[in-house]
Formats: C-alpha cells, sequence, structure tokens
C-alpha cells in the first residue's frame, strides 16, 4: 500500500496555490533544416508542414497535463532553427515572409510565442545573417508572437563590434516601428553573448544546431516559492542555513518540472530535452526575486549587498535543480528584468535601482539588462556600449549575458511604458549621457579571452 505524506501534498498545493509556483513554459524546439530551397514560397509550405506536423497537438496535451496535475503550464511556445540558416538559399531572401508565417503558424496553433527568428554572428556576418536582421524591425512590426534573437559575441570567438553596432540601430528601429505600443518590437529581440541552443525562455529561445529534430524543454517558476521558504525560516538563521533552503526548494520545483516535461515529451512521442532552472518572475505579486532579496534581510532590490544576495541566489538554485535532474540546460539560474518582475519594477520606480546597478548584478545572474525602458532619444552608440559591456562580461565570464533594451519612443526618464501580460510595465531609466561613439564606432573585433585558448 502507497504511504502519503500529508505534509508534503500541502506543501505543493500551497506552492502552486498560494505562492505562485507554476511551469512558465513547455517550449517545443524543432529542427528547420530539412525546410531549405531556391523558392521562399517552398520554404514556408515547409515550415507550415513541419510545424503542424509536431507542434498540433502541443496546447491540447499541455492543458490535459495541467488538469491531470492541477499545476499551470503558463506558456506553450515552439523554437526553431535560426531562421538566417533556413532562409539563405531563398534567391528572394525575403525573411519578412518567413516571418509572418511563423507567425501564423503559432497563431493557428495557439502557441503563445514562436522564438528562432535568430541569426549567430559572433565571427561575422553571411548574406543571410545580413538580409534576417535588416528584416529585424518590420518582421517584429508585422507579427504577434514573432521572437527575434541575434548572438555578437562568444568565449571562443570575441565580440563582433560590427554586429554590435548594427543591433544597436535595429533595436532602435525596431521601438521606433512600434511607437504606438510602447517601443514592444523591441521588448521581443535580443542580443546575446554566449547564446545556448536548448534555451525554453523568450525572446531568446532557438532550436541550436546540435539539438535533435524535435525536443521539449521545460523552464519552472519559483520565486515566490523560494521567498516563502525563507520567510518560514527563523529570522536570525544564517546565510548558510538559508542557501540549504533556497537548494531544498529548488530540488523540488525541478522535480516538479522533470516530472511534466516528460509526461509531455511522451504524449508528443518526442525526446525530452532538458529542465531550466532560472526563477522567472512575472508581474504579480509574490512572485518576484526582488522580493527574495527583501526576504534575506535587504531593504529593497539595490541596496549595498544585492549583489551577493543574487550570487548565493543564483548558485543554490543550481546546485538544489542539478541534483533533481541530470537534464538541466538553458540558461538556469535567477532573471532579473525589470519590468517582468513587480518588485524589480517598485525598486526602479523609487530609484533604489539604477542601471549601473543592474549591470553589476548581471554578473551573477541569468542573463543580463533584461525589459528594462530608457528615454527614446538615447543614441544608438549609447545603446552599442550597452551591448558591448554586457557582451564583455558575459565573454570574460564564459556565461550567457544579453540586452533586452526598450528605447521608449517619445518618452523620458520617469515616464512609463506598458505591454501587459508576462511582459509587465517598467519605468523609463535614466542613463549614462557619456558618449560611447567613439569607441564603438571603430568596427572589427574585439579578440577572445586568453582563456578561450583551452583546448
Amino acid at each position: 500500500m502507497t504511504i502519503f505524506d500529508e505534509n508534503l501534498i500541502l506543501e505543493t498545493i500551497n506552492m502552486i496555490k498560494l505562492h505562485n509556483f507554476d511551469i512558465r513554459t513547455v517550449t517545443l524546439a524543432i529542427s528547420l533544416r530539412d525546410c531549405l530551397s531556391e523558392d521562399i514560397n517552398i520554404v514556408c509550405d515547409k515550415i507550415k508542414y513541419k510545424l503542424d506536423r509536431y507542434a498540433k497537438n502541443l496546447v491540447k496535451y499541455a492543458n490535459d497535463i495541467e488538469n491531470d496535475y492541477s499545476i499551470p503550464i503558463v506558456n506553450k511556445r515552439i523554437a526553431v532553427t535560426p531562421i538566417s540558416l533556413v532562409g539563405e538559399a531563398c534567391k528572394n531572401k525575403d525573411y519578412v515572409k518567413i516571418a509572418k508565417t511563423l507567425d501564423e503558424c503559432a497563431k493557428n496553433l495557439g502557441i503563445d510565442f514562436i522564438g528562432g527568428f535568430s541569426a549567430l554572428v559572433e565571427k561575422g556576418f553571411t548574406c543571410g545573417d545580413e538580409a534576417l536582421i535588416n528584416s529585424i524591425p518590420e518582421a517584429l512590426a508585422a507579427t504577434e508572437r514573432l521572437c527575434s534573437s541575434v548572438n555578437v559575441g562568444s568565449s571562443k570567438a570575441g565580440i563582433n563590434m560590427d554586429a554590435v553596432l548594427k543591433m544597436a540601430d535595429i533595436i532602435k528601429k525596431s521601438a521606433e516601428l512600434t511607437a504606438d505600443r510602447d517601443g514592444l518590437g523591441a521588448a521581443k529581440l535580443v542580443v546575446f553573448c554566449n547564446s545556448v541552443g536548448d534555451n525554453p525562455f523568450m525572446a531568446g529561445a532557438f532550436c541550436g544546431y546540435g539539438e535533435p529534430e524535435c525536443a521539449l524543454n521545460i523552464g519552472v517558476s519559483g520565486p515566490g516559492v523560494v521567498r516563502a521558504a525563507i520567510e518560514d525560516l527563523d529570522k536570525n538563521a544564517d546565510l548558510g542555513v538559508l542557501a540549504s533552503k533556497i537548494k531544498q526548494t529548488a530540488y523540488k520545483i525541478t522535480g516538479t518540472g522533470e516530472l511534466i516535461g516528460r509526461k509531455m515529451a511522451q504524449k508528443l512521442n518526442i525526446p525530452f530535452g532538458i529542465v531550466d532552472l532560472s526563477l522567472a518572475p512575472t508581474p504579480a505579486i509574490g512572485d518576484s526575486v526582488a522580493q527574495i532579496f527583501q526576504a534575506m534581510g535587504l531593504e529593497h532590490a539595490g541596496a549595498h549587498g544585492t549583489t551577493a544576495a543574487l550570487a548565493m541566489l543564483n548558485d543554490a538554485v543550481k546546485k538544489g535543480g542539478i541534483m533533481a535532474s541530470s537534464y538541466v540546460g538553458g540558461l538556469s539560474g535567477a532573471f532579473i528584468p525589470v519590468s517582468e518582475d513587480a518588485g524589480m519594477i517598485e525598486a526602479a520606480s523609487k530609484g533604489y535601482l539604477t542601471f549601473d546597478k543592474l549591470e553589476a548584478m548581471t554578473c551573477v545572474c541569468s542573463v543580463g539588462l533584461d525589459m528594462i525602458a530608457i528615454p527614446g532619444d538615447t543614441p544608438t552608440t549609447t545603446i552599442a556600449g550597452m551591448i558591448a559591456d554586457e557582451a564583455a562580461i558575459g565573454m570574460i565570464n564564459k556565461k550567457t549575458t544579453a540586452v533586452r533594451i526598450i528605447p521608449a519612443p517619445n518618452k523620458t526618464v520617469g515616464d512609463k511604458v506598458i505591454f501587459g501580460g508576462l511582459l509587465g510595465e517598467a519605468p523609463v531609466m535614466a542613463i549614462n549621457k557619456l558618449s560611447s561613439k567613439n569607441f564603438v564606432t571603430r568596427g572589427g573585433k574585439i579578440p577572445a579571452p586568453i582563456h578561450s585558448l583551452n583546448n
């Protein structure tokens, strides 16, 4: 006879009902490498067939499992092969047409977001890369569910500063073309250093070159659960005890995520990929990474000690999660997006959290400068400097870093951008006014660090 642990059952119920625990995303990674053709119409037809073949039951099965286990699955997503590769053989490189095809497929399948309108240019551009990058602003303005990413650097290759400057211009144009939506296009575009091909989170998800034909990757979320676990501890508990509690909580969250992922993969008859351990916040009250810092003892996010608290949180989440699953991947850590975290929004609005403090925090967390609104008149060269700084952090520290900046059209410091849903809202933050122009316009590449020569 099975012995049920009543306390464990109640704890799981509380995680879901009281502390916003959920499966943030089930992301189906689908290779489109067999969709190449010289004819753009054939490419689009092949994409439609391939996505329908693998993803037609994704939403249905996710809803079934959500009902079976009473665990919310917030987003159903698709990530595809970087589209710069898929469209490169076309005589007519109409990447906007491919973008609209992907968006139409996502809509018909009931998918929340589709990622992979991407290019990897850390060492230079191909003709397909250039064509795709130039099409990004129009593609994002003309679609609803499409997300885009470009990798401009790596610890092995260095930083392609020509790509950095180009992407700064693309970010500005993407925001301007969606000015009626507070620059939403830029919120669906991320610039990476050391991007990964099994990331289930948007806007940066794509199906990497070394990935299988199809796989299911899971992103879990549990900032509210971690915060509640810390608050349950004795107020005088030392930091070692605190770290152990975070590890224990991450273990439970990860195990639940893998269970759901394996059930989904089994239903879809495809391989299970990875669990991403990232703590992904939302604008909902109680589902905030920033509020974890307060539970740890800081007055608010942005106080001196915030970077140290984030480093400990990130490390403990990884240590706990890795014990629960042998298939950990993606980004894995703690996200600190401003617009998507209620506590971060409050801290930024009150001036507790500055742009420079956010940059410092990215040295020890997942990803980087994420969902930060800046004045719409910010020079392109200043944005390029932001990208270069963040890419340098990633390159030197052999970690994934990224920039998702929204130069809010016609807005300045103190104004607000509002996107709604998981993208939330954010105050327009003050930035350094000093010029980066003469540095970022030199072009060329920042060479890879000495530790890249480790073969």
